[in-house]
């Protein structure tokens, strides 16, 4: 019952991680921003959407138990790529969204998570991914949303990379 209370505070989550995305997206554009890669942005959501529902799913339908050696070592990792999703979100502030949106003029922040990594919030996902179905021994959806994610990413990274060479460095 906890691993499901988990599994539906992390949806919680990302519903208030589109509500910000909404939100910045509108400042963006109003700045004259440009969206890319609006083509994967509908995978992206049915990767994550799908990982939510196989984590619940798996642990119940294959009778994964919660083996506490991997569980708690996994809830630790879940709950630090959560820190980090809003620490990236705190430090991007209106410039953080789910969408690729460049505005024209911007410069690159380097501060905060941005100050070591180029992509830190794909790190936190990355992180997730793996980590929270492992939370409850869902091996299966773990290794098959990991393959699913880095093929997404790769697709993603391509296209914010080609979108933030448009941006001026920090």
């Amino acid at each position: 019952m906890w691993y499901a209370l988990l599994v539906l505070a992390v949806a919680a989550e990302r519903v208030a991680e589109l509500v910000v995305a909404r939100r910045n997206a509108a400042w963006t554009l109003a700045r004259a921003g440009v969206e890319h890669g609006r083509g994967h942005y509908p995978v992206m959501v049915a990767l994550h959407t799908g990982l939510l529902a196989c984590c619940l799913l798996e642990p119940l339908l294959a009778d994964r138990p919660f083996l506490p050696a991997l569980g708690w070592p996994m809830l630790a990792l879940a709950l630090l790529a959560q820190a980090l999703r809003w620490w990236c979100i705190a430090t991007l502030g209106p410039y953080w969204n789910t969408r690729v949106i460049v505005v024209p003029g911007a410069r690159l922040i380097g501060a905060g998570p941005y100050r070591f990594l180029r992509h830190p919030n794909y790190v936190a996902v990355v992180v997730e991914v793996a980590a929270l179905p492992l939370v409850h021994s869902a091996w299966q959806t773990a290794a098959a949303f990991t393959a699913a994610n880095a093929m997404l990413l790769t697709v993603r990274l391509r296209c914010e990379n080609t979108a933030l060479a448009q941006v001026a460095p920090a």
